[in-house]
């Protein structure tokens, strides 16, 4: 066995199944159809399994063959070489002053979109997150020139249609926010951070402890 997270495969595969008996029976057949690498699988919100295949176009295009009827499900044979670090929890602090984020109500069609916005325009994911504490919902950061972004979210947008929840254009982000959403965007895991003229804490209270 060997850990994948920082190899980027030629092709991906995103099943995503509403029960985990019928994911889980899915994801064998699949690994048992063709050599493919099983780089994440499990239970996420609410009540759903993901499969995530990566290897070859020809292996996982005869694997996916075997995918069943999953809630939804997308092969992208020339994945974008951003999104396998992206998958596996990988970050970037937004470099540009503007970000973008789209949020979908699926983890494979948010993934189909993040894949067609880094291929079309010349912008940099700064987080993927995958259903788990999104109630099922899935959204990435985006960073670049706002025209850019705005272009990038339009893309996004077209290729989520009716699974598009929510899109939004940020052109000057706050440089607390930015620090905040570098480590991660999950409430329970963010640091508490006060700025230069925050009222609260008092001056005399940030250097104690």
């Amino acid at each position: 066995m060997r850990a994948l997270d920082e190899i980027a495969p030629p092709a991906l595969a995103l099943l995503e199944y509403d029960g985990v008996p019928a994911g889980v029976a899915a994801a064998d057949r699949m690994l048992k159809r063709a050599p493919v690498s099983l780089i994440r699988a499990g239970t996420v919100q609410p009540g759903r399994f993901l499969v995530l295949l990566g290897g070859s176009v020809a292996a996982v295009e005869e694997s996916y063959a075997e995918r069943g009827a999953p809630l939804d499900a997308i092969l992208l044979p020339d994945a974008h070489p951003a999104l396998a670090p992206a998958l596996a929890g990988a970050r970037a602090g937004a470099q540009s002053a503007a970000i973008g984020l789209l949020e979908g109500a699926t983890s494979a069609s948010l993934l189909a979109a993040a894949d067609v916005v880094l291929k079309t325009t010349p912008v940099g994911i700064v987080e993927l997150r995958l259903a788990d504490g999104l109630g099922g919902h899935a959204y990435a950061i985006f960073d670049g020139e706002q025209a850019d972004l705005e272009v990038a979210l339009d893309a996004g947008a077209a290729r989520l249609g009716p699974r598009l929840t929510q899109r939004a254009l940020l052109p000057r982000l706050d440089d607390t926010l930015r620090a905040l959403l570098a480590a991660g965007s999950r409430f329970a895991d963010c640091a508490s951070l006060a700025p230069d003229g925050a009222e609260w804490p008092p001056a005399t209270a940030k250097g104690q402890g």
